[in-house]
């Protein structure tokens, strides 16, 4: 029955609708009733090519929904679109007798027993293709009583709708971030203060499932390396106070059970740190941990012409990163131990680092993070 939903439960009804789309409809059909309407809709009206497309409705057949999408709303007399928030009915657009002549009273209206309709425009984000909303008023036309109760519920529908913009908006940049962190091959996992694991990517996932490098403890993320662990927790620490990984940014070699070699890195976050309030955000940090693999010609061929490293120079370079210390590297290539450290100092000296260690973390940055 027209007008039986009480306005403050009609308004938060359109709130819900802009929290949650998937209620648009039910709103409609409060705001048709509320009006006293046969009919309600949202729908886009593209400013140039006139087209339009409904997205929710309430009281109309689908077939003439249809038939507005691909025919008649090139014929409606909505050619030029009223001022935002402002309520036309169609004597207010176009001479009433030469429209009701016209085929989108012939063809469209008429058959749905309707002469006239309440239009506004609600949203005007994209300028090009504003929102708007229609009330269909049956045989009798548009009077002041509809205009005057569709506009109490104008600004709040039309806030629901920039509520569904920014959350959709969101949503698509959310989702877009997770598809790039998914692509890459380091694990990147976000921490809280306790360094408590608020999200993994895919990467990340395959690290924990593995339960070796790394693993989920009682919900914390522990590391196979005991100082690794102080390190993060020591970080981690004084996030209350705004220093979230201070000292971070250095790498922490890592050993998995089976001797691969992974290198993990503290990254702050504390532009996320606070919101205005004492409440912290779930995720204050990352950590990104990634395999020392220079598996393929390509990445051993970019190393050798960074540094200018020999054939002899490289092998003994990939070994140490690969195999692991002097010992190893001299039984895999069949060299005698004094020419591995011969080798090696030369390429300490190339490099720029000291430490066997430090080849491991510099080579770590000429691996591909993309998912092979």
């Amino acid at each position: 029955m027209h007008g039986s939903q009480k306005l403050p439960d009609l308004v938060e009804s359109i709130y819900d609708a802009g929290l949650d789309p998937s209620l648009w409809n039910n709103a409609v059909a409060g705001i048709r009733d509320f009006v006293g309407g046969q009919a309600c809709g949202l729908f886009s009206k593209d400013s140039i090519s006139k087209s339009g497309v409904t997205h929710y409705y309430c009281g109309a057949d689908p077939h003439y929904i249809q038939l507005y999408a691909e025919t008649h709303s090139k014929f409606d007399p909505l050619t030029v679109l009223p001022p935002h928030g402002r309520i036309v009915s169609i004597p207010d657009l176009v001479n009433f007798d030469e429209y009701r002549r016209g085929r989108f009273y012939q063809e469209w209206m008429q058959p749905q027993g309707c002469s006239d309709a309440a239009n506004v425009v609600l949203e005007m984000s994209n300028a090009s293709r504003p929102v708007m909303m229609t009330v269909l008023s049956g045989r009798r036309m548009v009077d002041r009583r509809m205009k005057q109760r569709l506009s109490l519920l104008v600004p709040h529908a039309s806030r629901a709708l920039l509520i569904n913009r920014a959350m959709t908006a969101q949503l698509t940049l959310a989702t877009a971030l997770a598809d790039v962190l998914d692509s890459l091959t380091v694990g990147i996992f976000l921490l809280d203060g306790l360094c408590r694991l608020v999200h993994a990517n895919s990467a990340g996932q395959l690290l924990l499932a593995a339960d070796d490098v790394v693993r989920s403890v009682a919900g914390q993320l522990v590391t196979s390396n005991a100082e690794a662990n102080r390190s993060l927790r020591k970080a981690f620490a004084d996030h209350r106070d705004g220093a979230v990984l201070a000292a971070g940014g250095g790498a922490i070699p890592l050993l998995s059970a089976t001797g691969e070699r992974y290198v993990a890195h503290m990254l702050p976050l504390s532009s996320l740190l606070r919101n205005g309030s004492e409440r912290v955000v779930d995720a204050a940090g990352a950590l990104l941990v990634r395999k020392v693999s220079l598996g393929g010609q390509s990445c051993g061929e970019l190393i050798a012409r960074t540094f200018e490293l020999t054939p002899a120079e490289l092998r003994v370079f990939l070994s140490i990163v690969e195999v692991g210390g002097v010992p190893e590297t001299a039984a895999t290539l069949g060299i005698a131990e004094t020419t591995v450290k011969t080798h090696l100092h030369r390429v300490f000296a190339k490099t720029g680092v000291s430490r066997q260690a430090d080849l491991v973390k510099l080579a770590a940055g000429f691996a591909n993070p993309l998912v092979h």
